[in-house]
């Protein structure tokens, strides 16, 4: 990012961030539909046009206020795609896919990216400006999607991890657990204070971005 004007920075980083948190959302309908719950189909929420999945605050004005203050990292979100689990086949178990669909679809992003990167690299192009400009659009798309997927797994309701965990544990522990959603914001802004949720997050960002570059021979 050093170097780099903001008008810049938005050019090259609007499209992964875009792509990242709208499939994300995306696998989160195609795989509720899948499982029998076609709410978001019937909203026009599985489509890649952006505008469809644009949260105002999280889709521009969070990644946006980020690049400004030179932010060491960005993150945002979308609207997230409604689900209706009464119309899931079987809702506790169709829900921990449900909810994984979505960080599954930031790593495979990640992979994608990590691939170009490599394309390029083997097809000798990287001292061209324009492929440069590729490689650091792909290299911010490996690091947005990692960051998605890692946040989003943890297991803190209203995050898809929590709605994983909630489905994956038996039915007392899953209740008390879904009743802290109302609260997981402030859990997750309590974390950061204490400065708690980067060491917990930051090694599995890391050992997943070794995983990539290794998959990809980078």
């Amino acid at each position: 990012m050093q170097g780099l004007t903001l008008i810049q920075k938005i050019i090259l980083f609007a499209p992964p961030a875009l792509l990242a948190i709208t499939l994300h959302e995306v696998a989160h309908g195609a795989m509720a539909r899948h499982f029998g719950d076609r709410t978001a189909e019937m909203l026009g929420r599985l489509t890649i046009n952006p505008l469809k999945h644009i949260d105002p605050i999280g889709t521009v004005v969070v990644p946006i206020a980020l690049l400004v203050l030179g932010s060491s990292f960005l993150f945002g979100w979308a609207k997230p795609v409604p689900v209706a689990t009464r119309n899931l086949r079987n809702p506790k178990r169709d829900m921990v896919y449900v909810a994984a669909a979505g960080p599954a679809a930031n790593l495979l992003m990640a992979l994608g990216w990590a691939i170009l990167i490599k394309i390029v690299s083997e097809l000798g192009l990287v001292s061209q400006p324009a492929f440069q400009a590729v490689v650091v659009m792909a290299s911010f798309g490996i690091t947005i999607n990692v960051f998605l997927a890692v946040l989003n797994m943890l297991p803190i309701p209203p995050l898809d991890g929590g709605k994983v965990a909630s489905g994956l544990l038996p039915l007392r522990m899953s209740s008390t657990l879904d009743r802290i959603e109302p609260y997981g914001f402030f859990v997750l802004l309590g974390l950061m204070y204490a400065g708690v949720l980067w060491p917990i997050m930051m090694p599995i960002v890391k050992g997943t971005n070794e995983l990539i570059m290794i998959l990809t021979g980078l």
